[in-house]
C-alpha cells in the first residue's frame, strides 16, 4: 500500500491544480471522534445527559464563503457541526497523501473533481453509491459533475461546484467584419480567417504543456467524438489537425503552445485576439484590464457535437469516519437551495440543471449560455492515473500542431503509452 500511495503521491502532484479554520481537535482525535460515532448521527453526553452534534472536520483550500456556509448549515440542524479547515491547494494533496499514510485525516475533502478517481484508488473516500442511489435529487444533476465523482462504477463524491470552458467574442470586431460568433468548425475556421488582419488574431486558445493545455485540448476531443482512451483513432486526429490547421493558416499564434489562459485573456482585453477559449473566472480580470471593452459569450463551436470540459470541486466522505453524520452535510451541500445560495455569493456555477434553470441564470444572456454549456462539459478521466494521462496528451497535442511530428505519429505514440499506463 505504501508502495501504492508513494507512486500516486508522484504522479498527483507532478500536476497544477486548477480552480480556513483550524480544528480544536488534532486529526486523531477527530478520527476517534468520528469512528464512535459511525454508526450514529448523535452523540449524547453522559456528564450532562444532553444530545450534543456529531462534529467533523472539512478540509478545504477556498479562501473565502465556505467557513459562512458551513455555519449556515451548523445552525439549521441539531445533530452535526462542520469545522472547515483551510489547506493551501499547492498544499492540499501532499497533506492527504500524508495523512492516508499516517492515519491523520478529516473526516470530509472538497477536491478538485479530477483528483476524485486517484485518491479513491488509494482509499481515501467512502463509497457513497447506496446512498447517492437512494437520494431523490440525484437526477437533478448535470451529466458531467455527476460523472466527476464516479470510479470504478461507484459513486465516491458529489458535486459542490462546478465551471466549464465557453467561447469570448469581441462584439465590436466582430461587427466590424459583418460576422456573427461561428456556430461550427467549419464557421469558425472562416471567421477566425477573416478576422485576422491589422495586427489581430481571429482565435486563441492555450495549447501550453500540462494540465491548462489538456483542459483547453478537451473541447475539441469532446466536439470531435473523441474517447480519452483511444487517442489514435481519427476522432482525436481531427481534433488535433483542426486546431494544426488554425495556426497554419495564421488565424491563431504559433505562441499558443507558450501562453496560458490568462496570458490570453489579456491579449482578448488588449483587442489583439478577436475570439478566446477560457473560463468564466476571467470576467473579473477583462473587466480589470479593458473596463470599456465589449464582449459576448458564445458556446465552443459545434464539430460532430458540442463540447467542453469540466472543472469545479467535489464533496467525498472519508472512509471509515462518520458516513452518516457526512452524508448529512454533504447531501445538504448538493441540495438546490444549498447550491443556489453558495453560487449567489461565490460567483460558482451550479452543477444542479433545476438551479441553472432559475430565473437569475435565464434572463442573463450570458448566464444563458454558460448554463447551456455546462451541459456538455465533461470530466477530465475520471481515472486514477490521470495527471499522467494529461501529460501524455498535452505533450502529443503540442508535437502535433508544431509538426514536429506528425498528427499520426504523435497519436499512435501516444496510445502506446497509453495502453502501458492502463494495464
Amino acid at each position: 500500500m505504501k508502495r501504492v500511495i508513494a507512486f500516486l503521491m508522484a504522479c498527483l502532484l507532478s500536476v497544477s491544480v486548477f480552480a480556513g479554520c483550524g480544528s480544536k481537535n488534532s486529526a486523531n482525535e477527530t478520527s476517534q471522534e468520528s469512528a464512535a460515532t459511525s454508526t450514529e448521527i448523535k452523540n449524547t453526553s453522559t456528564e450532562t445527559g444532553k444530545t450534543e452534534k456529531a462534529k467533523l472536520v472539512l478540509w478545504h483550500y477556498y479562501e473565502k464563503d465556505i467557513q459562512d456556509h458551513c455555519k449556515t448549515f451548523n445552525n439549521s440542524q441539531n445533530e452535526v457541526e462542520v469545522e472547515p479547515k483551510f489547506v493551501p491547494s499547492s498544499d492540499f494533496k501532499k497533506q492527504l497523501i500524508i495523512g492516508l499514510s499516517a492515519g491523520n485525516l478529516p473526516d470530509m475533502v472538497l477536491i478538485d473533481n479530477p483528483d476524485v478517481a486517484a485518491f479513491a484508488a488509494m482509499g481515501l473516500f467512502e463509497d457513497i453509491t447506496d446512498k447517492v442511489s437512494a437520494w431523490s435529487d440525484k437526477d437533478q444533476f448535470f451529466e458531467g459533475p455527476m460523472k466527476s465523482g464516479i470510479y470504478d462504477g461507484k459513486n465516491y463524491a458529489l458535486p459542490f461546484i462546478s465551471n466549464c470552458l465557453a467561447m469570448f467574442y469581441n462584439t465590436e470586431l466582430l461587427d466590424k467584419a459583418g460576422v456573427k460568433p461561428p456556430q461550427t468548425w467549419d464557421e469558425l475556421k472562416t471567421t477566425a480567417k477573416q478576422l485576422t488582419k491589422n495586427g489581430v488574431y481571429g482565435f486563441a486558445t492555450s495549447l501550453i504543456k500540462g494540465e491548462e493545455g489538456t483542459f483547453n485540448f478537451y473541447p475539441w476531443l469532446i466536439a470531435a467524438g473523441g474517447d480519452p482512451n483511444k487517442l489514435d483513432s481519427p476522432e482525436v486526429a481531427s481534433a488535433v489537425d483542426f486546431l494544426s490547421g488554425l495556426m497554419k493558416d495564421g488565424s491563431m499564434s504559433k505562441e499558443v503552445i507558450n501562453v496560458g489562459m490568462s496570458d490570453i485573456e489579456k491579449q482578448f482585453a488588449a483587442g489583439k485576439v478577436a475570439m478566446m477559449i477560457n473560463g468564466p473566472w476571467q470576467a473579473p480580470s477583462i473587466q480589470k484590464d479593458n473596463p470599456n471593452l465589449k464582449y459576448g459569450i458564445a458556446l465552443i463551436p459545434k464539430g460532430q457535437k458540442f463540447g467542453s470540459v469540466l472543472g469545479g470541486e467535489a464533496l467525498g466522505i472519508v472512509k471509515g469516519k462518520n458516513k452518516e453524520a457526512a452524508w448529512k452535510f454533504i447531501s445538504w451541500a448538493g441540495s438546490a437551495d444549498s447550491i443556489r445560495a453558495y453560487a449567489k455569493v461565490s460567483g460558482a456555477f451550479p452543477p444542479r440543471k433545476d438551479v441553472a434553470a432559475d430565473k437569475n441564470y435565464s434572463d442573463d444572456a450570458a448566464l444563458k449560455v454558460w448554463m447551456e454549456q455546462m451541459q456538455y462539459a465533461m470530466p477530465r478521466g475520471p481515472h486514477p492515473k490521470w495527471p499522467e494521462l494529461s501529460t501524455v496528451l498535452s505533450s502529443s497535442v503540442q508535437a502535433a500542431v508544431t509538426g514536429t511530428k506528425s498528427t499520426e505519429d504523435a497519436l499512435k505514440e501516444t496510445q502506446a503509452t497509453v495502453d502501458k499506463l492502463m494495464k
